[in-house]
């Protein structure tokens, strides 16, 4: 394959730039433009090693820089690899880059390097979709979730339950093909055994996957409410800073204020909308319209209803629609003469919460009640998890397929036709890790790569 190579870091200016270049000729494409200060040949240092040196455009020293070099197989790529860490100007980082591909380098593509990372051998494919997660990561939960299936959990998981299906298929295989050699039969109760343990593996991944894709993926959050409930100040008591403008006259939040927060260990794009009442103004009515239409997308809903004021018939009205949602009731004004009718909500909401947003008394409780909600509360994000949709669909495919072979198993069906569903099972767990993963899945997965991963 070619070297490649590319900027590994942000782009922008920044105190330190880090140009990874990976292939056959990595370290000599690097010795082109960077020469060690002590003299000495690049290309002789061994791995894991590192020379202070120059960076050398046009024959002439242009900066101070680092090399630092890895030697195949023991790199991330499994190939040759050198990084050169120059300081970190947008001019004089495109310029080496430029001078990298000239000594011989062409440009990697969006998550190359992790493409070659797989495709050797250094990672499988449940890994290498974890990456992408760690980099982005916005929240402790996520960074914990990703990284956990980056050093392997979930591959070790899958790996067990592929050996254990391929240990039965074997055995049948070769008692079905080879009736007059002396090989054990298996043992039905046995068969039955690995199988329904197979499907509980499987059925505990799945039922764990709504809690993991919160955490990966964050999720849509709508503070909704009559006007002067108290939804921006509570939106800018989640956000830690004032992001909506708070006054005590009603309809002052005319459009919707999208802030994302960290908050109950995952991420919550927030949408702070318009009081929702009856409105004869074009503007507000607009507005209201616009949070009605929030409210129906949002995973979760935050209804906010002031408890220093009995309810009215925009609360009722809220009340109704949102009737099987995943909606939590928040109390405002609780340090306020209370009013509002609570046994109504308690019978109308799964979850209610006291809180005054202006002092932040009862966040704990709301951060409790969005944990139950999303079902994140028991959670494990260091544990055995998928995170993406590809992984689920595997899985369900794999799931499926033991079920059925468990079901025919217990019926005394065939060792023939409950061995064809175990085979099912196992084709899906290896496209699940990228052990038989098509070229087309495999390159849709890293074309959502930054470049220089």
């Amino acid at each position: 394959m070619e070297t490649i190579a590319a900027v590994a870091t942000a782009r922008g200016t920044a105190g330190l730039s880090v140009i990874r270049i990976s292939g056959d000729k990595a370290i000599e494409t690097a010795a082109k433009v960077f020469c060690p200060a002590d003299g000495s040949d690049l290309c002789a240092l061994a791995g894991y090693r590192a020379k202070f040196g120059h960076i050398v455009l046009d024959g002439k020293a242009a900066d101070d820089a680092v090399a630092l070099v890895f030697r195949a197989p023991k790199s991330y790529t499994g190939e040759d690899v050198c990084e050169l860490s120059l300081h970190g100007g947008l001019y004089l980082t495109d310029r080496v880059l430029q001078a990298v591909f000239a000594a011989g380098a062409v440009p990697a593509g969006p998550g190359e390097f992790t493409k070659r990372a797989f495709l050797n051998g250094k990672i499988d494919l449940a890994q290498a979709e974890s990456v992408a997660g760690v980099i982005s990561a916005a929240s402790a939960e996520q960074a914990r979730l990703s990284y956990g299936v980056l050093e392997g959990r979930l591959s070790q998981k899958i790996k067990q339950v592929c050996e254990d299906l391929t240990g039965c298929s074997a055995l049948m295989g070769a008692w079905v093909d080879y009736p007059d050699e002396e090989i054990p039969e298996l043992e039905r109760a046995n068969l039955t055994e690995t199988l329904r343990a197979a499907k509980e593996a499987l059925d505990t991944l799945l039922a764990n996957y709504t809690g993991a894709k919160v955490i990966a993926e964050g999720v849509d959050a709508v503070i909704c409410g009559r006007p002067n409930a108290g939804k921006s100040t509570l939106l800018n008591l989640l956000a830690g800073e004032e992001k909506s403008i708070v006054t005590d006259i009603r309809g002052t939040t005319r459009d919707i204020v999208e802030v994302s927060v960290r908050f109950a260990g995952t991420v919550l794009r927030l949408y702070d909308t318009a009081g929702i009442r009856e409105s004869s103004d074009t503007v507000e009515a607009i507005g209201i319209a616009r949070a009605k239409q929030k409210i129906e997308q949002a995973r979760l809903v935050l209804a906010v209803f002031d408890s220093s004021d009995a309810l009215d018939e925009n609360d009722r009205r809220l009340i109704e629609t949102l009737k099987g949602r995943d909606a939590i009731a928040v109390i405002n004004k609780t340090d306020l003469p209370e009013k509002t009718d609570e046994a109504l909500l308690r019978k109308s909401f799964a979850k209610v919460v006291r809180l005054s947003a202006k002092n932040g008394s009862g966040l704990a409780d709301l951060e409790k009640a969005v944990r139950e909600t999303l079902h994140t509360a028991s959670f494990d994000a260091t544990g055995e998890n998928l995170i993406s949709e590809r992984q689920r669909m595997d899985c369900v495919a794999a799931r499926d397929a033991v079920a059925q072979a468990l079901a025919d198993a217990e019926m005394g069906m065939t060792y023939d036709a409950v061995g064809v569903m175990i085979d099912e099972a196992i084709d899906a767990l290896l496209r699940l890790t990228g052990q038989k993963a098509t070229e087309e899945v495999v390159n849709n997965i890293f074309s959502q790569f930054c470049v220089g991963k």
